[in-house]
């Protein structure tokens, strides 16, 4: 016992920390995805449009100066990258809390003028009243939402913002059809044509004409949907966005299992 403290004493003491070099930063940066509704100017009444949207600041100073990014910031001695994501989230959005999941490490060499700053990134999902009326920072002149394609076709990003976009985008689509996160998206109650629209405006390719047969009646998926009902019984309905009323739905806390053998 009293040879192996001696041991590792020893390699302590002759452990020389200037021998690596520590990174000049580790920033956790984030990709806000809403969804904004915007009503149609239709006599009759059918679902408004919505539209994936990613939030992005204008950089006021170098680098990258004038150009777009995704907010972030670096993280703190007495915190962890999580930490650091969740501190941002609050400050871009005050949201503290809410759907943040970690995306992936960005770590090219060259990918920030300032020196070896490797950056942790994440995505949430925020609400668009949480995001629109939202102030540019001390390092920001400008705050905007953005579609995807203007995002990625029509800006130009700063550091390798546009990868993180991309990796992000990607993982929320997976998501979108294989877990429950469009009720991300959703009021608590909703109709079954609000969830296909949700659906679509995240994967715009999802294409399933017996989506309400499907959704209610297949065995892996029963259990996710429930029908909302009053206090005795009766199912609820809505007509806000169709001529007859549609049956409401809310999701419950089943999470589904799924695989590719079954």
């Amino acid at each position: 016992m009293d040879n192996n403290r001696t041991n590792e004493e020893a390699q302590k003491a002759s452990y020389n920390i200037k021998k690596y070099r520590t990174p000049d930063g580790a920033p956790a940066d984030i990709v806000m995805f809403t969804l904004t509704k915007r009503e149609r100017k239709t006599v009759t009444k059918t679902l408004p449009i919505r539209e994936l949207k990613v939030m992005l600041i204008k950089r006021r100073r170098w680098p990258f100066e004038g150009l777009w990014a995704l907010p972030g910031g670096f993280c703190q001695e007495d915190e962890s990258i999580y930490g650091a994501a969740k501190r941002e989230l609050l400050e871009e959005t005050g949201v503290d809390g809410g759907h943040l999941e970690y995306l992936g490490v960005y770590s090219g060499p060259g990918r920030d003028p300032r020196g070896w700053i490797i950056s942790h990134a994440f995505f949430a999902l925020v609400e668009e009243w949480m995001l629109e009326q939202r102030q540019a920072a001390d390092d920001a002149s400008e705050v905007g939402l953005f579609t995807i394609r203007e995002a990625l076709e029509e800006l130009e990003l700063a550091f390798d913002h546009r990868d993180i976009i991309v990796d992000a985008y990607r993982k929320i689509q997976l998501q979108m059809l294989q877990t429950t996160i469009a009720k991300q998206f959703l009021p608590l109650h909703f109709t079954l044509g609000e969830l296909y629209q949700v659906i679509q405006s995240v994967v715009p390719d999802f294409e399933e004409p017996n989506f309400i047969r499907k959704i209610t009646s297949t065995r892996s998926r029963q259990g996710i949907l429930e029908e909302v009902r009053d206090e005795a019984g009766k199912p609820l309905s809505s007509n806000q966005y169709s001529q007859r009323p549609a049956q409401l739905y809310r999701f419950s806390d089943r999470v589904p299992r799924l695989s590719i053998y079954t």
